[in-house]
């Protein structure tokens, strides 16, 4: 029984931090600590429910075009909001309450077009995989196999690309790093769609299992925050 609380741990917090990561990828390089991210979590699983469920979108088509809105939606909210503020000079506070603003919003219009009950992407009964004691779901597996994937892939890429050289600059020092001819408005943009994409698919993979409803994000979100304070993601 242990055991099986231990590998049901991993497999759950593969996906924690991916989700963490994404957190990470913004707070560390612009400082803008986006409690909205709990709405990016939550989003792309309602978008998923609406192109699979209600429109009839095959599952592996319904996903992509659901992470794609969800970028969009981020990146909407750093255009929008995010953008004029820092231009302005605004404080970390004021940006921080405008982020808690943009998530109420959010939150609301979800509860309010699909409801605040619980809502089931996965009607059938996932198959197992049996070691022993300790039983494993198709759907666990792939929730760890994807995740872990992603995370090395990005850290890889991070540690080696030119982009992740770029994005390690503008985390030390974003003026510096602007001199030396980066675009770092360019760069944010980038790393708030990665930002988006790490919490779609963990928010996708998530709801795919246990389902979820329009609050589900903050839970989500404070887990990222303890990732990066306490884990140093």
């Amino acid at each position: 029984m242990l055991l099986q609380f231990i590998i049901n741990g991993i497999i759950i917090g593969s996906i924690y931090s991916l989700v963490s990561l994404g957190f990470a990828l913004v707070y560390n390089t612009t400082r803008i600590f986006h409690i909205a991210y709990a709405v990016i979590y939550m989003f792309c699983p309602y978008m998923i429910l609406t192109f699979y469920s209600n429109l009839g979108y095959p599952l592996l088509l319904a996903f992509p075009i659901a992470i794609f809105i969800t970028i969009v939606l981020s990146l909407l909210m750093e255009i929008i909001i995010y953008k004029p503020l820092s231009k302005k000079s605004s404080s970390h506070n004021i940006i921080m309450i405008s982020s808690i603003g943009i998530m109420i919003v959010v939150i609301n219009i979800i509860a309010m077009l699909y409801g605040n009950e619980t809502k089931i992407l996965n009607q059938d009964i996932s198959e197992t995989i049996s070691f022993g004691s300790i039983i494993i779901t198709y759907t666990q597996l792939a929730q760890f196999l994807i995740s872990v994937s992603l995370l090395a892939a990005f850290l890889i890429f991070l540690k080696f690309s030119k982009f992740g050289i770029k994005t390690r600059a503008m985390r030390d020092d974003d003026i510096l790093c602007s001199v030396f001819g980066n675009d770092i408005y360019k760069m944010r943009l980038t790393l708030f769609s990665l930002s988006a994409f790490f919490a779609a698919v963990g928010g996708g993979l998530v709801a795919y299992d246990v389902g979820m409803d329009p609050y589900v994000g903050m839970p989500m979100l404070l887990n990222a925050v303890v990732a990066l304070i306490i884990g140093g993601i």
